[in-house]
């Protein structure tokens, strides 16, 4: 049980480093991301099980990372922030870090929102999407596109390592209340 306990406290320290670091410079450290995994992985060897104690994380870093990896190939958040969220799912196991994903889309999308609406930038962000979009149902309808899709300037950015540290705050302190 010491363990479990140990893990959610490096990944308490985890996230708000992360969150702190991203407010801050708009990047999230692979070196804190490395640290993250050293910690966990030596914390699942002490674990009573610890083969199926590291197979549980690798599914977690798994479902945390295909969670979030369309959206960055969507151009909707940056590398850091995936990697992030798969480093949470190696500390909470696959449930857990499905929970979290749906929890940080939720958070990130109201202050994505909240972004956007204080830099006046809403209809900016409706031509963004209607521009992502475009290609799909052109696709779906098969009509053919001679062009590429004009990229248009990003309606305002935001520190996704902020909305990740406060889902993963909001399960362990669900967790442990």
């Amino acid at each position: 049980m010491a363990v479990n306990l140990y893990l959610d406290l490096v990944l308490l320290l985890l996230v708000v480093a992360a969150a702190v670091n991203d407010l801050a410079t708009r990047r999230i450290p692979n070196r804190l991301l490395m640290a993250g995994w050293f910690c966990a992985f030596l914390l699942y060897l002490l674990a009573p099980a610890p083969g199926a104690a590291i197979l549980t994380a690798l599914g977690g870093a798994g479902v945390g990372l295909l969670m979030f990896l369309p959206l960055y190939c969507l151009r909707g958040m940056a590398a850091g922030d995936v990697k992030l969220m798969a480093t949470v799912g190696a500390f909470i196991g696959p449930q857990e870090a499905f929970q979290t994903g749906i929890m940080t889309w939720c958070i990130g999308g109201v202050m994505g929102l909240l972004i956007i609406i204080g830099k006046g930038r809403l209809r900016m962000a409706f031509a963004n999407v209607r521009d992502l979009l475009r290609p799909v149902f052109l696709h779906i309808l098969r009509v053919p596109t001679a062009t590429a899709p004009v990229r248009q300037q990003s309606a305002g950015s935001m520190p996704y390592g902020l909305a990740i540290a406060l889902a993963t705050i909001t399960l362990l302190v669900l967790r442990h209340s």
